[in-house]
């Protein structure tokens, strides 16, 4: 559809109906023609998680041979040795699962041309970050399950605690724009083309990855030097927990995490509430049509996001009561951490998103044919 960009005076009606060829993903876009199936994309993926496992192996007997590396102790496992192939084979199943799910969603949109829209590559962009967030935890996981001693090198652990908290930050830019995205296509949809360009959205993906890592690697990198006094790390990753081993944590460092805190949590959380209020004013004053496609389009991203922030808000509660609790209660707790979300985000989206669901009911209706 053409919308004429001087265009200044238009009915009602004709938002409403460009709003819903924007929701719906319909715009002068035609199937793709890519031959890519989703056999190939869950194996490709898979043999690519048993090769990152084999690789954290490697580099876990290499670094044995090294002089001067200290060690941490991951003392969150619950018997382990007793219930070592039972931890390794659940895990991996969640892991692998993880993987397909999500590979299975980004596949989608990357190969119907209907889907090339900037909601769709934001919800493929937050799918892929799901992958790489529990890349960061699970083959080191399931090594660990594998191995006698359940240990890691002090700059590894930093290295996992950056991409731990530069992912999650990663994770709550991108549904910041993803709701100003919905926010524009909503409130504004004849300036829709021109606003949420290739450019823009390039520019929004780009930011959400490179500041979060940006940021959280200045503590990561303060924390490389400072003397540690304790060996034992009480949980089965890396996280904020890491601070506990220092001696000394230093008050800079504390307004530092809390300013990091701020830019790449809260203000993206109070970014996301207001376009959402916007769009609720908006939309009440709408038709009955564009309230029904708003609600379709923006409560997944609502309810990803109250997920995600609730699960951020128990990792530092966590951190901070883990005393309080016995062993087997904080590795489960640790697990819900890194399980749940990478997993809500593709059923979320792949139920809720109509466009989605209709590819995915079309991928399994065929697969079932052949």
């Amino acid at each position: 559809m053409n919308i004429p960009q001087t265009q200044t005076l238009y009915s009602v009606n004709s938002v409403d109906e460009y709003s819903l060829s924007v929701f719906s993903g319909q715009v002068n876009e035609k199937d793709s023609p890519v031959k890519v199936t989703f056999y190939s994309v869950t194996a490709l993926f898979t043999v690519i998680s048993l090769c990152i496992i084999c690789l954290f192996s490697c580099l876990t007997s290499l670094m044995d041979d090294e002089l001067n590396v200290t060690y941490i102790t991951l003392g969150g496992h619950v018997e382990v040795d007793k219930y070592r192939y039972v931890y390794f084979v659940i895990m991996f199943i969640v892991y692998v699962l993880i993987i397909c799910s999500n590979s299975t969603i980004v596949h989608l949109i990357w190969v119907h041309k209907n889907l090339h829209e900037p909601m769709y590559i934001f919800i493929a962009a937050l799918l892929l970050n799901s992958v790489l967030f529990s890349t960061a935890v699970y083959p080191k996981l399931l090594i660990d399950f594998l191995s006698e001693k359940q240990i890691i090198s002090y700059s590894a652990c930093l290295f996992q605690f950056q991409m731990f908290y530069s992912l999650g930050g990663s994770e709550f830019l991108l549904l910041a724009a993803m709701s100003y995205d919905r926010y524009v296509s909503i409130c504004k949809p004849l300036k829709y083309p021109t606003i949420m360009t290739k450019t823009t959205v390039s520019i929004f993906l780009v930011l959400a990855w490179v500041l979060p890592a940006c940021q959280v690697a200045v503590p990561a990198g303060l924390s490389a030097n400072k003397k540690i006094c304790g060996f034992i790390l009480q949980g089965v990753f890396c996280n904020n927990t890491v601070y506990k081993l220092q001696c000394v944590i230093s008050r800079v460092q504390i307004i530092h995490d809390m300013v990091i805190l701020l830019n790449i949590a809260l203000v993206p959380v109070l970014f996301i509430l207001f376009t959402y209020t916007r769009i609720l004013l908006i939309t009440y004053r709408s038709s009955q049509a564009v309230r029904q496609k708003a609600a379709q389009t923006c409560l997944p991203h609502l309810i990803v996001l109250i997920n995600f922030s609730c699960l951020c808000a128990y990792d530092v509660i966590r951190a901070q009561m883990e005393s309080d609790f016995s062993k087997t209660v904080r590795l489960i707790m640790s697990l819900q951490i890194i399980t749940y979300h990478p997993l809500f985000n593709p059923i979320m989206y792949g139920l809720k998103m109509k466009e989605i669901s209709k590819h995915l009911k079309k991928l399994f209706f065929q697969a079932k044919i052949v």
